[in-house]
């Protein structure tokens, strides 16, 4: 049984991104990343992830991603998913 105040999307599998999004303290989202490919493609996954906050104008909360590989395309979808997961819990 999890904690029910956040949201999830994704797998640990190989090409997959786990993004989890919790309740932050206010203000500016927080992103954590910790990617098998951080030093090439770090500031890429941060930035589709605090894209993807902004479209859906959610800010205030903790995102933290496990990356293995994931294309840009699935972790929009993954964000996508964790993003009105998140929404449905907190509306």
């Amino acid at each position: 049984m999890g904690n029910t105040t956040q949201a999830s999307a994704g797998t640990l599998e190989s090409n997959d991104i786990l993004v989890v999004i919790a309740p932050g303290n206010g203000g500016e989202a927080t992103v954590s990343v910790e990617s098998i490919v951080m030093k090439q493609f770090g500031p890429a996954i941060i930035a589709t992830i605090q894209a993807s906050l902004a479209e859906h104008g959610l800010g205030g909360v903790t995102v933290t991603a496990q990356d293995k590989g994931a294309l840009d395309c699935t972790i929009k979808a993954r964000m996508e998913a964790a993003i009105l997961r998140y929404k449905e819990l907190h509306s």
